[in-house]
């Protein structure tokens, strides 16, 4: 594995994603039920953006920066999907200043009750152990060095009977996408009552597509599909979008994102500012 999530961490596809992963978060602990949380991917959990990795790219000052900087008045809705999100920022800043940005572990632990539980799986040998370190002693996390492809079959179901997936794989392969809902398929034959988040980068179309016509095609239904692209797709050679294929949402989650998306492709938009909400295959 070549890829470190330093060069990209903050950037548009991160900040789309943790809102969401906040959003989901918040709807879970509406009840008193403990709920659990699988992140397959997560990473070293915590960023440093005055690092050397993160300077050289820059792609936070065109993602948490610019929605950070943002002047424009949000409608209320808006304003509520944002709160837990950048509330959980401003205390790793204290000073005002972007020093810190929080991957998936950072914001899901910060989120977690005393009744709920996460596991962290991160197949990179180095950032595990830092991953470790940063989440500290906490009987509520257990963080593995392992295969997140392999963790969506050993780790599922959970003893919790309520809870959410993320997949955030790092499109190193090919056949990402493929792989990406072939284990998305196995890990819902064994826990088809939890929330799963698919995330997925977008730089042509076509591979995306085809991820989603599999998930059609699958016979799961309660899939929706959330998408802001911020350059136009006249290459494939760049990050152009983002999108998340969500499982079983929170049945608030949909008017949320019509609200909210439209306003981050706005935010984030270069090139293009254009965002889709669609159901895959809708509730029954």
């Amino acid at each position: 594995m070549n890829y470190r999530h330093i060069y990209h961490a903050g950037n548009f596809a991160d900040c789309l994603k943790h809102i969401i992963l906040t959003r989901i978060l918040a709807y879970l602990q509406k009840k008193d039920k403990a709920c659990f949380v699988l992140d397959t991917h997560a990473g070293i959990g915590e960023y440093d953006m005055s690092s050397e990795e993160a300077q050289k790219t820059g792609e936070w000052q065109e993602g948490i920066a610019r929605l950070r900087g943002t002047d424009k008045r949000f409608p209320p809705l808006v304003s509520e999907c944002l709160s837990d999100y950048l509330r959980i920022i401003d205390e790793l800043n204290p000073d005002g200043e972007m020093a810190l940005y929080p991957g998936s572990p950072r914001l899901i632990e910060q989120m977690l009750r005393p009744v709920d539980r996460a596991t962290f799986i991160e197949k990179h040998p180095q950032d595990a152990e830092t991953l470790a370190i940063t989440m500290g002693r906490n009987r509520q996390i257990h963080v593995r060095e392992d295969d997140g492809w392999v963790a969506l079959r050993a780790d599922l179901p959970p003893k919790e009977r309520r809870g959410m997936v993320l997949v955030d794989p790092p499109f190193e392969e090919p056949d990402e996408y493929i792989r990406m809902v072939d284990a998305f398929l196995k890990g819902y034959r064994r826990w088809s009552t939890g929330i799963y988040c698919l995330w997925y980068p977008i730089k042509a179309r076509r591979d995306v597509d085809d991820a989603a016509q599999m998930l059609a095609e699958s016979g799961v239904d309660n899939i929706l599909r959330a998408e802001m692209i911020v350059h136009k797709l006249d290459t494939a050679k760049r990050l152009n979008g983002t999108g998340l294929f969500i499982i079983n949402p929170p049945y608030t989650l949909h008017d949320e994102l019509k609200a909210l998306l439209p306003v981050l492709a706005d935010i984030f938009g270069q090139t293009a500012h254009r965002s889709t909400l669609e159901w895959i295959a809708p509730p029954k």
